[in-house]
């Protein structure tokens, strides 16, 4: 392939329009090119009108894909100038039917796809030189795609999504970054059936040989990359933390769904701490869903309130949680370790069991609802208005994604509490007019890209918990004097900055720190690349 065919083919050398007259010279792109010489700024502009012209988000999401495929350059640049209309395109709630559709819109390669049959062939397929400069990595098996359950291959859509927005929000060069998807089947029998499907048509392989696959790729990305951070994502409840806790110390990583949701929703609570003039150690919180998601808030917040000077028994005495089969009591429930944690001791809620959320509601009174159960309205009328009648400024997060699996829609809550009620959501809905408080997008993109940001900068041996627990501590103090729980997303880059210097300051007190400075966020603010054409070469 000529050196002309090679610029304009490779998404992150390709600069359509804006290369310069010598540039067409010097690398013979007359006739391959228009004659019109554009800028970055011409381009945005030329995508942005084709973009407004499209009947729907799905359309603009493949159509922001394709861009990616092509010049990867222009399309960051969009999405960073306009990222308060591109996010839920570009990641929830769009990303969703994204994967849902992922092999219908399936057109250039991206990133890498180990599949199972192959994975006598992971070190050979992660040596390709393409990738010497990769710090950061975003790895699913697509078995827990949002609340929408097993999309196998198609998952590959949610790590592409969440690296977009390493760049988009934390200043990552997009040639660092490499989205992973590990192919070992799915149990949705649509898929293996749909002719378009490009993943591996075979059950998900389970037990030992699943665990050794990953272990195998582990392995391969430790000595292939020494030092560079993986990000585990959208694995199903029953692997999730088990394999953050198999891995978490032969490299770099930390799981978004259970961390970073954390983290996100305890620096979230802790600004709406500001709006009631109550601690955290006394409110009474309700955790509807103890799975991966909830038991990671659950720990976050006992670690929080532990700060404040509760001791294990009290901080955990003031959550309740909520699984499949109830209230969790000691001995009544079929939970995993993580979630008996929260099991109420025996005899204490034996009248609860089997009870209804507004019986559990009214009993408990809880000063904050939490709901991630990716149950559709799962937070009934009844339930929030028990919840109302007991507490001035109720606060309710339901955090389930996509908007089709929230817990409760915040018109919804805001009429039932008569405006009164404290509202986050896991995905963005219409503004709310009557609400006292605006309804605040608990999103990870607060967390996910400072977090990474700040270890890589800190040369960080590994990511503590106390890291993440920095972070939200560093996201509420962001959101100080802000009309809204949380920072507006065109400042994403902004919290990039602070929480990244917050996790690199706790990298250091934790003892996990190799780089040393006096001045952590001169240093990350440094890191931090802005999408802009290079000369080409």
């Amino acid at each position: 392939m000529s050196r002309a065919r090679e610029l304009l083919s490779d998404p992150l050398t390709n600069k359509g329009t804006a290369f310069t007259e010598e540039e067409r010279d010097r690398f013979r792109l007359h006739g391959l090119l228009p004659p019109h010489v554009g800028t970055l700024e011409s381009q945005m502009e030329r995508r942005w009108r084709a973009l407004g012209a499209l009947p729907d988000n799905f359309q603009r999401y493949s159509f922001l894909r394709d861009l990616q495929d092509s010049n990867e350059i222009l399309f960051h640049a969009l999405v960073a100038n306009n990222i308060e209309a591109l996010l839920p395109i570009v990641y929830t709630p769009t990303v969703g039917e994204g994967c849902q559709r992922f092999s219908e819109i399936w057109r250039r390669p991206r990133g890498l796809f180990l599949s199972y049959p192959n994975r006598h062939r992971i070190k050979e397929m992660l040596a390709d030189p393409a990738y010497d400069r990769v710090r950061a990595i975003v790895v699913s098996d697509g078995e827990r795609i949002l609340g929408l359950g097993d999309q196998g291959a198609g998952g590959m859509g949610i790590p592409i999504g969440k690296l977009a927005l390493y760049t988009a929000c934390g200043g990552f060069h997009p040639g660092e970054l490499l989205p992973i998807l590990l192919d070992v089947g799915t149990d949705n029998a649509r898929l293996r059936n749909d002719p378009l499907y490009i993943g591996w048509r075979h059950e998900r392989v389970r037990g030992p040989d699943y665990d050794a696959f990953v272990d195998a790729f582990v392995a391969a990305v430790a000595e292939r990359w020494p030092g560079a951070l993986l990000q585990w994502e959208d694995f199903a409840g029953a692997n999730a933390a088990r394999l953050l806790d198999r891995h978490r110390d032969q490299l770099l990583s930390f799981n978004d769904d259970i961390q970073g949701t954390a983290a996100v929703a305890v620096g979230t609570l802790l600004s709406a701490m500001r709006r009631t003039g109550r601690p955290l150690s006394a409110q009474r919180i309700l955790l509807f869903g103890a799975g991966a998601a909830g038991t990671g808030i659950g720990s976050l917040l006992i670690a929080a309130m532990r700060a404040e000077g509760l001791d294990e028994a009290a901080a955990r005495a003031t959550i309740w949680a909520i699984d499949r089969d109830g209230l969790i009591r000691e001995g009544a429930n079929q939970v995993s370790e993580a979630a008996r944690r929260f099991a109420r001791p025996a005899g204490e809620a034996d009248d609860l069991a089997g009870a209804d959320l507004a019986t559990i509601v009214a009993r408990v009174a809880p000063t904050v609802m939490i709901g991630v159960s990716g149950q559709s309205g799962a937070f009934t009328e009844d339930a929030v208005r028990a919840m109302a009648a007991a507490v001035d400024r109720p606060i309710i997060f339901p955090l389930s994604n996509p908007a089709s699996h929230a817990e409760a829609r915040p018109d919804m809550l805001s009429a039932w509490t008569e405006g009164r009620a404290i509202i986050g959501t896991g995905s963005p809905f219409p503004p709310v007019k009557a609400a006292l408080t605006p309804v605040t997008q608990v999103n990870n993109v607060y967390i996910f890209p400072g977090v990474a940001l700040g270890a890589l900068a800190a040369g960080a041996r590994g990511v503590s918990d106390a890291m993440f627990m920095a972070s939200a501590r560093a996201l509420a103090e962001a959101a100080d004097g802000a009309s809204a729980l949380l920072p507006p997303v065109t400042a994403l880059r902004d919290v990039a900055l602070t929480v990244a210097t917050a996790v690199a300051e706790q990298a250091v007190a934790d003892g996990l720190a190799t780089v040393a400075t006096d001045d952590w966020r001169t240093r990350i603010a440094a890191m931090m690349w802005t999408p802009e054409y290079a000369a080409a070469e």
